[in-house]
């Protein structure tokens, strides 16, 4: 507990205690006697110690221009229960708000702290060799290309590659997943990691305003700005519906006594329980609490939602498409088979140096995958090579044009091919214009895809520009609905286009990709979710949910938590309204006194704060 909590806690306290020592007092005492003036006194302090502080702030509200909110309500219910004798009703209504807002700061300060703790990866200081010493600075301080080192224990201050040593990465904070990563020389680190067993010396490759911490510290603090639509909604309805209700309490105050001769004090009576029970404050506090919290949760298992409205979303997901490479199979390709044609005659061997030599260029999983099995020593040099997006590499060898890519590529260039009997992704190569063969690469489901996907109630649809056996053969494995193939770049994105128009009514559209290539159809979809983000800034950039890790099964878990969250507002709100509804009806009609009053201002808004609260522990 804080220690504004603490104080306010104290206050209340005390405040009780006057107040149960007034309720000892004689209530039917002589106005202006001495004995009224010592429970006038009591109550008083009791009120002023409990509320000196919502009184103030509905001064200045009022002085700023913001009339109608709950503390002017607070202010003028309580007062008026003062000024007609109800001394200890007066009181009890403040110290009960009072009691309303310690839970309501309690927990908010709980759900921070779910998503502090997570985030507790800010460095205070980075260790940067200069001039031949170690020293201390601020991280913001270090320039790109400085050597920066990591003692034991210590966070990783930047983004950087490992020069000397090597240790364990405890990336819990990043990626919700205690286990350690292994790093040695040449491994790439992210900041927010901490060391734990052995000394690092890392040249810094990013600026401390663009390294991952940052980044992710931003995303952080401005996810509150990103309202739900039942957020918002009940914002405007606040705007509206308190004016309204104290035009009402006066109207319900002073119509009956003048038209139909009623008692003055009874109908203010009326009037002023009907102004506690109106306050919103179960509304106002527990809709923002349950979407702060449901972040917070997801937070805690690397899940890191970018604003109430996605979470929201999340909880309306009817159709996920899913990009294939690296965010439902695992993205580490192996040459399974190797196909020279008869006509050029080369070896195998010949054949694999060839089309890695034009492959170097590119950097995609199934290039590397080639580059990485063929022998070092044994690749010529390119003399020129481009990457031509969606098809291929074209380059020139030993005075040779090679090409090297898919179907669609041989097909443009007028090059015969053979149709591929194995399953996984086929490259063509060709040689001085004549087809050379075939290079088989191999990848496979992600261990948990097939369960994770099964959890998810919803269409699912795989997009990849890999060729349709192949697409196919993994769509089968992980239980996949549809499959669209051999989709060019821009093609992903106008299938997303068309599969949104297909979309259910009042539904969304997820989008789940690995955050660099797939940036535009993350953009497009309702909800974009980045598959395995850690240190990308494309991903954090265009994605609306960044999972930290690369575990598909955190997909089905932030729907969880999205479902449970959006249920909790529901539950809420219908229940808030209907208590005041029902008790503002007897409290005009005259059958509900300030005690009920205070049960449907306070009572619920503490019992909506406790429901609330249960999406922190999603």
């Amino acid at each position: 507990m804080s220690r504004k909590h603490k104080k306010m806690l104290t206050r209340i306290i005390v405040a009780a205690v006057l107040f149960v020592g007034g309720l000892f007092l004689p209530h039917n005492c002589e106005t202006f006697s001495v004995m009224w003036f010592i429970r006038l006194g009591v109550f008083l302090a009791a009120y002023l110690t409990a509320g000196w502080d919502v009184l103030w702030k509905a001064v200045r509200n009022i002085s700023h221009g913001q009339v109608f909110d709950e503390n002017f309500l607070m202010a003028i219910a309580s007062i008026g229960a003062m000024i007609i004798g109800e001394y200890s009703e007066g009181a009890a209504v403040m110290i009960f708000y009072q009691v309303g807002e310690l839970f309501q700061g309690l927990a908010v300060g709980k759900s921070r702290k779910s998503i502090s703790d997570m985030m507790d990866i800010n460095p205070e200081s980075a260790n940067v060799e200069r001039n031949g010493e170690v020293i201390e600075v601020e991280p913001d301080e270090v320039e790109v290309g400085e050597t920066i080192v990591i003692k034991p224990g210590e966070k990783v201050p930047l983004d950087g590659v490992v020069i000397f040593g090597s240790s364990g990465l405890n990336t819990a904070a990043l990626t919700g997943e205690s286990a350690l990563t292994d790093v040695t020389e040449g491994d790439e680190i992210y900041s927010g990691s901490v060391n734990t067993n052995g000394l690092l010396k890392v040249i810094v490759t990013k600026p401390y305003s663009d390294s991952t911490v940052s980044k992710i510290l931003e995303l952080v603090e401005n996810s509150s700005e990103n309202k739900a639509k039942t957020e918002s909604f009940i914002t405007r309805f606040a705007r509206v519906y308190t004016p309204i209700v104290v035009i009402s309490a006066v109207l319900l105050a002073v119509i009956p006594p003048l038209l139909f001769k009623g008692n003055w004090s009874d109908w203010i009576y009326r009037a002023l329980t009907f102004l506690v029970v109106s306050c919103p404050c179960a509304l106002v506090i527990s809709v923002p609490l349950s979407y702060f919290g449901g972040i917070g949760a997801a937070a805690r298992h690397g899940i890191m939602i970018k604003g109430a409205n996605y979470l929201e979303g999340l909880a309306k997901a009817k159709i996920f498409v899913f990009d294939k490479t690296g965010t439902l199979t695992k993205g580490s390709f192996s040459v399974s088979e190797i196909k020279p044609d008869k006509a050029p005659g080369l070896s195998e061997s010949e054949l694999l140096n060839l089309c890695a030599a034009a492959e170097r260029i590119s950097n995609h999983p199934i290039a590397r995958s080639i580059v990485n099995a063929a022998e070092s020593e044994n690749i010529p040099k390119a003399e020129s090579a481009e990457e031509i997006a969606g098809f291929g590499v074209r380059a020139i060898i030993n005075g040779k044009e090679i090409l090297a890519g898919n179907a669609r590529f041989m097909k443009k260039e007028g090059i015969f091919k053979e149709e591929p009997s194995a399953s996984g992704t086929v490259v063509f190569c060709a040689c001085g214009g004549k087809y050379a063969g075939s290079i088989t690469v191999s990848d496979t489901p992600k261990d948990n895809a097939k369960e994770a996907l099964s959890e998810l109630d919803a269409r699912k649809i795989m997009l990849t520009g890999d060729r349709k056996e192949a697409a196919e053969d993994i769509a089968q494995k992980l239980g996949i609905d549809e499959v669209r193939a051999q989709l060019l770049p821009d093609g992903k994105v106008k299938a997303v286009e068309e599969i949104f128009a297909e979309k259910p009514k009042d539904s969304a559209l997820v989008f789940v990709g690995d955050g660099m290539n797939d940036a535009p159809s993350l953009a497009r979809a309702d909800i974009g979710i980045a598959m395995g983000a850690l240190g990308s800034d494309a991903a954090i950039e265009a994605a609306d949910v960044v999972l930290m890790n690369d575990n598909i099964s955190c997909i089905p878990l932030s729907v969880k938590i999205a479902a449970k969250t959006r249920r909790i507002v529901t539950e809420n709100i219908v229940f808030a309204l209907a208590v005041k509804v029902g008790v503002l009806v007897l409290s005009a009609l005259g059958f509900a006194n300030m005690w009920a009053a205070v049960f449907a201002d306070v009572g619920v808004s503490v019992i909506a704060i406790l429901n609330a609260m249960r999406t922190i522990r999603s």
